[in-house]
């Protein structure tokens, strides 16, 4: 019964908000969370992952490509989300995620970062067992845990990284100078990465990458010499600005290496 009237509220909710959402950024929706891991589980597993309510099937580190850097991005606060994910276009971005449980959820529940894509029992969202356990209220984790499953409200909010520019990693996948992929990391703010350009000196114009999957974008045959880029960016407000970031990643790239663009988005 509590349950029903719980969701029954939420339709209430989601109803009331739906003339506001496509305008508003702070509107929450209702929804479902589900959790892997036990209270102290940082990122998603190497391997994909059967639970009696969840599909996890991840690369390592997650379907978006972070690598083992995606267990520990934002203090291993991260979720696998299904409809969410579009197709990779949305990894990295932040959600406020709260319960509605009174006397077992805390009211600003956790900012999570999405890093995998997986899909459980109507759910939007699978959090880390650390972001689940921290939607509770002080020492009710372990009882929140023992639903498995909680209603929830989300929104989308800007991802914050104090005193860290955007970055780029080289994936250990490259293969210098033949082929190289890359996976911006600490993308602050509330923009979707929608393409990544690299400067074609000889024939002067703009080679788009590939999203080859996840968050992760690659060239077979890039440029020698330092590599120009620059993305295309899209937010709520429906604009696609250009955004020049210069030569980024130096002439003798290696794989693993992370490079800093000197700039943050916001």
């Amino acid at each position: 019964m509590a349950s029903s009237l719980t969701s029954f509220s939420c339709l209430v909710y989601f109803v009331l908000l739906f003339p506001t959402l496509s305008t508003s950024q702070n509107a929450f929706v209702c929804s479902r969370a589900a959790f892997y891991g036990n209270p102290y589980s940082l990122g998603t597993a190497s391997m994909p992952l059967y639970l009696p309510f969840i599909i996890l099937m991840m690369k390592a580190g997650g379907t978006c490509g972070f690598g083992e850097f995606g267990s520990t991005l934002n203090g291993g606060n991260v979720a696998a989300v299904c409809d969410l994910f579009r197709h990779g276009a949305g990894c990295g971005a932040c959600y406020q995620v709260r319960c509605t449980y009174p006397g077992l959820c805390n009211e600003n529940g956790v900012t999570v970062v999405k890093t995998d894509h997986g899909h459980g029992d109507h759910t939007d969202f699978i959090l880390s067992g650390r972001s689940f356990s921290n939607l509770a209220l002080p020492n009710m984790a372990e009882e929140l845990m023992a639903y498995g499953v909680v209603d929830i409200e989300f929104n989308r909010v800007s991802c914050q990284y104090p005193g860290q520019n955007l970055m780029f990693k080289v994936t250990e996948h490259s293969n210098y100078p033949h082929y190289i992929a890359l996976i911006p990391i600490y993308q602050g703010g509330m923009k979707d990465i929608v393409a990544v350009q690299i400067w074609q000196e000889d024939c002067h114009e703009w080679k788009e990458m590939r999203r080859a999957y996840g968050g992760v974008w690659d060239m077979a045959n890039p440029p020698r010499g330092p590599l120009n880029l620059r993305l295309q960016v899209s937010g709520e407000d429906g604009q696609k600005p250009i955004i020049p970031l210069g030569q980024v990643i130096p002439g003798d790239w290696k794989c693993g290496a992370v490079y800093d663009s000197n700039l943050q988005l916001h």
